[in-house]
């Protein structure tokens, strides 16, 4: 209990100097329970939607391993006749059935040709209007669709994009556009999830999203009162006696939580991971934080065990005081994740996608994880720093405040450190020369390990030379305030280099995605120009590409031809037997103009002839498949047949690498109309000398189509850049709470200096240092230790990325870029940071009282 009571006064005695680690711990038991809680309220949300809105059995086409038909590749989802729902009506235990007709192959403009489908990436989604659509929908005005001319839009659309009633909205399918005023609005029952969905009668959805009528995607089955959901099932499936797919309520609902969870895992543990490298930064400014009080109070210890204390009491003691901390700041931080979670779904809100705090969820393991978390990072951070205390003699009572340094610990650590990062080195090494990037990836990783633990051990080692040379460039032209500030910086190198540490750890990542990134931009780029012989490229946003802008296209004055670019599911047989699924790239002979790709054999053209395909040079390589080879061709949905190899690419290209092609007109020969996949990409090119007239004409023509873009390889080119730097965009977002928790650090290691040098700070002020002099040397001290942090980050950083790069160039991204304005930035942006962090520890000292100052003990 004695222990605990000091311990308490202590802490209560240092409240201010904790205060900073608190929200170190604070900010990243925060990110970690606001993810948790986040992902766990979206579980709920779409749990919520699936048991509200799924009936007892769903029955569906059968899935079928060969049979890639769906709405992603044909534009029209697998349907079932109508006559099944008479079927299912006669099976034991049926209430009701209803057959549903839905696509969300569709694109929904209004009069503006402006699209009214979801911004958040959830689908559009068409559907019939029928009674199990009551479930999930309110009526909230006008009247459900009546006739062709009718269409329901659920309100949250309608909000969003300032619809009324009567307003004609036109439908984009791969059958051809349609149009239909708006007859009414429905209300979601449950949380929307960001969805855009509208309603036709069954003829007209039938018609306009099957291709005929009499076709449904789904039957909703409801049971009679007492029949339980499995034999329900069973009584269908037996009235059926066909291979349709049949699933009860739970199954259904436990599918889709399956498929959710899937993808919101890999958002958790993102963000998880990066809540992990803020926490590793707080460790050292936990660590910095612990080591300068024990310093300072080497006296108080001293007496301490001078009056009877022994070293586990201290220990004890100061552990107890990291326990307390733990506690404080993870409690708080996890108030703080419940907080941020709703940020987040504000955030979410914004961007179309509607989670309503009623679904807020808070699992009794969110506030467990945080607080242990918190906790154990604190208490073993503080491990070394208590330890530390625990060997202050009884004889420090007798003198100064402050720890002499251990020479030999510290030749050890420069020793390890040192080692460390030679072994490090040596696995980047040999990362940069293998000869297969996954044989080279783990050594990468092994690598970037090492680096960062040596730059870390041997951090004051390095402090103690880095830091002269960079006051050599920065400080010395500040005369004598520079040279103090200098010496500061240097008097403690452990603690400049844990500082420096904090923040290079997050620098060290933005430096080595800068460089990857740049680099696939670059590389990106150079296989444009040197491949891609095409004038213009038209893009879907993750729609098919309707048959009619590619007729359209064709019919523009000047365009010289029109390339349709489609991919085929097939199982392929190499003659030595062996069968793999490959994605078929089938395309018009014209894409071997559009897409200059080189061959190791044979010419790529005569791949495109009929009964003709190409194979990758490892593809061949690994068969060993050659030129007039007979591959056996399974083409998913469709036929097998024998196709002649007339072609083996090289596999220098990333933009088509180690790709099969085959002509269209061989997909359409083995493959029913039904079952072809739409077109994903279209390519064209213009008469000669009428490149910017067709440009301007096909951009004329595509306005009607805003799910679309064409453009040119400039526009192509600027496309591949935006999208690797919106990715980067947020992956430097997250990174920025670790660079947070390190400029903590910075102010911290300043504010408590500053309180180390009190008594120097006051005699100093004694012979003259004006106010504004003492504040300049702390601005100069943290500007010199944010640029030491700095330049070992961005170093070690361009080391990693430049080894990435090489296992990027294996792959065909072989253009090395560095972003020197980038990493130029940053390093100046650091000075900034270090005086920004030294704003309220130069303003404290600088109000010191001179006389109470010099008197401090």
């Amino acid at each position: 209990m004695t222990v605990f009571r000091t311990s308490l006064r202590n802490f209560l005695a240092h409240k201010g100097r904790m205060a900073l680690s608190a929200i170190a711990v604070l900010l990243s038991v925060a990110f970690v329970c606001g993810t948790l809680v986040f992902t766990d309220t979206m579980n709920t949300t779409f749990t919520k939607l699936f048991a509200s809105t799924t009936p007892d059995v769903t029955v569906q086409p059968k899935d079928s391993a060969d049979d890639v038909e769906d709405d992603g590749a044909t534009g029209r989802p697998p349907t079932m006749p109508a006559s099944t729902v008479e079927q299912i009506r006669s099976a034991d235990g049926v209430a009701s059935v209803a057959g549903g007709v839905t696509s969300t192959s569709v694109t929904v403009v209004n009069a503006d040709n402006d699209n009214v489908g979801a911004t958040s990436g959830a689908p559009t989604i068409a559907s019939n209007w029928s009674e199990s659509d009551l479930k999930m929908f309110k009526v909230t005005s006008g009247n459900t669709p009546r006739g062709p001319t009718d269409v329901m839009v659920d309100k949250d659309t309608a909000d969003k994009h300032d619809l009324k009633l009567g307003d004609e909205l036109r439908t984009i399918t791969v059958g051809g556009d349609f149009t239909a005023k708006i007859s009414g609005f429905a209300s979601f029952k449950v949380t929307n999830p960001g969805a855009a969905v509208v309603f036709f009668d069954t003829a007209t959805a039938q018609r306009q999203l099957l291709g005929e009528e009499g076709l449904f995607t789904s039957i909703a089955v409801t049971g009679a009162e007492g029949v339980a959901d499995r034999q329900l099932k069973e009584n269908v499936a037996s009235a059926l006696g066909a291979p349709y797919k049949l699933e009860t309520a739970k199954e259904a609902a436990d599918a889709d939580r399956e498929e959710l969870g899937s993808f919101l895992n890999v958002m958790k543990y993102a963000m998880l991971g990066f809540a992990g490298i803020a926490l590793l930064v707080g460790i050292f400014l936990i660590v910095n934080t612990f080591s300068m009080l024990v310093a300072q109070r080497t006296r108080e210890i001293g007496l301490m065990r001078a009056i009877g204390s022994s070293r586990r009491q201290v220990n004890r003691s100061v552990l107890v005081e990291a326990l307390l901390l733990g506690v404080v700041g993870s409690l708080a931080g996890v108030a703080a994740g419940v907080g941020l979670a709703v940020g987040l779904m504000e955030l979410m809100g914004s961007m179309g996608m509607n989670l309503s705090t009623d679904d807020l969820t808070v699992k009794w393991t969110t506030p467990t994880v945080g607080l242990v978390l918190g906790v154990i990072v604190t208490v073993v951070a503080a491990y070394v720093p208590a330890r530390r205390a625990s060997k202050i003699s009884p004889m420090a009572a007798l003198r100064e405040s402050g720890m002499p340094a251990d020479g030999r610990s510290g030749r050890v650590r420069a020793a390890v450190g040192l080692l460390l990062t030679a072994a490090g080195a040596g696995a980047l090494v040999v990362a940069g020369q293998a000869d297969k990037a996954s044989e080279g990836s783990m050594f990468l990783g092994l690598g970037v390990l090492l680096s960062l633990l040596g730059f870390i051990v041997v951090g004051p080692l390095l402090a103690s030379v880095v830091v002269r040379v960079l006051s050599t460039l920065v400080l010395r032209a500040f005369g004598p305030v520079g040279r103090m500030a200098e010496r500061n910086a240097l008097r403690n190198p452990r603690r400049t280099g844990a500082t420096g540490a904090a923040l290079m750890i997050g620098l060290a990542l933005v430096a080595c995605l800068s460089v990857v990134g740049s680099s696939m931009v670059a590389s990106a780029t150079e296989e444009v120009d040197k491949s891609v012989g095409a004038d213009f490229i038209v893009q879907s946003s993750g729609q098919p590409i309707v048959p009619q802008v590619a007729q359209a296209m064709r019919k523009t004055d000047g365009v010289e031809h029109v390339t349709e670019y489609r991919t085929v599911s097939a199982k392929v047989t190499a003659p030595d037997g062996s069968s793999s699924r490959k994605m078929l790239t089938a395309a018009d002979p014209t894409y071997a103009k559009d897409l200059r790709i080189n061959t190791t054999a044979g010419e790529l053209s005569d791949a495109y002839a009929a009964g003709a395909m190409s194979v990758g040079k490892a593809y061949a390589q690994k068969h060993g498949v050659k030129l007039g080879d007979r591959l056996t061709v399974a083409f998913g949905g469709g036929a097998t047949t024998e196709l002649t190899v007339r072609a083996v690419t090289a596999d220098e290209s990333t933009l088509e690498q180690d790709s099969m092609f085959v002509g269209t007109a061989t997909a359409r020969a083995h493959l029913p109309a039904d079952k072809l996949p739409q077109v994903g990409m279209l390519f064209a090119s213009a008469q000669e000398g009428q490149v910017e007239q067709v440009y301007a004409a096909l951009k004329k023509v595509l306005d009607a189509y805003p799910q679309y873009q064409v453009m040119n390889q400039a526009d192509f080119k600027d496309d591949l850049r935006d999208q690797i730097g919106q990715l980067l965009n947020i992956v430097y977002g997250l990174l920025a709470l670790a660079i947070i928790v390190a400029i903590l650090g910075v102010v911290n290691t300043l504010a408590l200096s500053v309180v180390e040098r009190t008594r120097e700070i006051g005699l100093m002020r004694a012979i003259g240092l004006s106010r504004r002099q003492l504040r300049r040397m702390i601005r100069l001290e943290s500007v010199v230790i944010a640029l030491f942090g700095a330049l070992l980050g961005l170093g070690l950083g361009l080391g990693w990325g430049t080894t990435a790069h090489r296992l990027l160039a294996l792959e065909g991204m072989g253009v090395l870029d560095v972003p020197w304005p980038t990493i130029a930035t940053v390093f100046v942006g650091s000075a900034f940071v270090g005086l920004f962090a030294a704003l309220v520890p130069a303003f404290r000292a600088g109000r010191m009282n001179v006389l109470n100052a010099i008197a401090t003990d």
